[in-house]
């Protein structure tokens, strides 16, 4: 039986590890985890959600309370359209959180930084390309674009002077967002490096509705790599979403993927940016306990579990400080959620909103515990400690298992 070592991912003459660890935010891919795909030969993603808060963390700067300072007038205000991110900041904190990673890296494989669209932050075309420019000038390997079409993105950066040079590919969930996005980005000549297909059991925010159980990766794939054959587009498609073990992959490698992307086991990695106290929360979940729902203000269904302390939260919008996901017009559904039922409680005490969360600050205190509809199996990766407790692995461990294991079996630790 063959392993996906006996793979590789290649672009143009040079190849990887065909293991790619997904982009998860708010620094949960960590610079450590994806400099660990990176010395082991494979690509490695870091996130650059709420990038000033990861940047205050990392190098101590006070980007997000100088920001809070300057809108603090606005604090108890419904109206957040004033509130905008500081460009030049933004980019700061961009290329010192890519930068100092670069830096970092060894090993034959490669870092890329995973942009969302879907960080409108109240200004979405201008901020999108202070942080992709920021990146490239940083010297990321590669950008994976995601959460959303982004038909103008490539347009954004086009005039950056490694435009051609760095790895660019984007996430889709069906071989007609593919054909969009060619179509819409064709006057520029310029094809995206890879394009990573994810399917309806991936973790955080899906391109799918509350329909996804009636889709399969499988058929998505199908679909995707028959078209760039038929287009002979020679892109590699990367699968991605519930791929669970070697042998999984090895599936997806044999069908014609060019990798496959991972994130469910990594995110209890020693690596991964998770507290040590939801790393055994995730450990402990069952299968009934990872739900689906639509409280993201992004209008995405997002998975997560049903036990996420941000499910119900009232807590005030905290957009002076964050303000990720307001739109061009200072917007948010959480906000609109919150002051409905702000207005049923005018003390402002006891407020619960149940249709939305505070992504941003959820987000950033760990509260919102996204994750893959595998979750409930990671407990069958590791031991259990004597207390009770899970093993955390080493993310070392889990892509060499990923790399090397057959049969569908798993390495459990020594």
């Amino acid at each position: 039986m063959k392993r996906v070592d006996d793979f590789r991912l290649k672009f143009g003459t040079k190849e990887y590890v065909p293991i790619m660890i997904g982009g998860m935010g708010v620094d949960i891919s960590t610079a450590e985890l994806a400099l660990e795909a990176a010395r082991l030969g494979g690509i490695g993603h870091i996130s650059d959600a709420m990038v000033n808060d990861v940047s205050d963390r990392r190098f101590d700067t006070t980007f997000v309370k100088d920001k809070t300072k300057l809108y603090k007038h606005n604090i108890l205000n419904a109206d957040k359209s004033t509130i905008k991110f500081d460009l030049d900041i933004l980019a700061e904190a961009t290329r010192r959180h890519v930068g100092a990673t670069m830096e970092a890296k060894k090993g034959d494989g490669m870092i890329f930084v995973n942009c969302m669209e879907k960080l409108t932050m109240n200004g979405p075309r201008e901020t999108l390309q202070v942080r992709m420019n920021s990146a490239l000038d940083a010297g990321i390997d590669g950008i994976t674009l995601s959460a959303g079409l982004h038909l103008g993105s490539f347009g954004l950066i086009a005039d950056h002077p490694r435009f051609r040079d760095a790895k660019l590919g984007i996430i889709v969930s069906s071989v007609r967002a593919l054909q969009l996005f060619l179509r819409k980005n064709a006057r520029l000549n310029r094809l995206p490096d890879f394009v990573v297909v994810e399917g309806p059991l991936a973790g955080g925010h899906l391109g799918f509705g509350l329909d996804w159980a009636e889709y399969d990766l499988a058929t998505i794939m199908a679909e995707v790599i028959q078209y760039v054959n038929t287009e002979q587009l020679n892109i590699p498609v990367i699968a991605a979403g519930g791929i669970f073990t070697g042998s999984d992959a090895v599936r997806f490698l044999e069908m014609g993927s060019g990798a496959v992307q991972v994130a469910t086991r990594f995110t209890v990695s020693e690596e991964c940016g998770l507290p040590a106290n939801v790393k055994q929360d995730y450990y402990i979940a069952s299968e009934e306990d990872i739900v689906v729902n639509t409280i993201s203000p992004t209008g995405y269904p997002m998975r997560m579990l049903k036990s996420s302390p941000a499910i119900g939260d009232g807590i005030r919008p905290n957009c002076e400080s964050y303000g990720y996901l307001l739109d061009g017009n200072g917007n948010c559904a959480y906000i609109t959620a919150y002051n409905r039922e702000l207005a049923s409680h005018p003390d402002g005490k006891n407020i619960v909103v149940m249709d939305k969360t505070c992504l941003c600050t959820q987000m950033r205190n760990f509260k919102l515990w996204t994750c893959g509809q595998t979750t409930y199996r990671l407990k069958d990766t590791t031991r259990r400690n004597p207390d009770g407790t899970y093993q955390v692995l080493s993310a070392e461990h889990i892509f060499k298992d990923y790399q090397f294991s057959v049969d569908d079996q798993i390495a459990l630790p020594v």
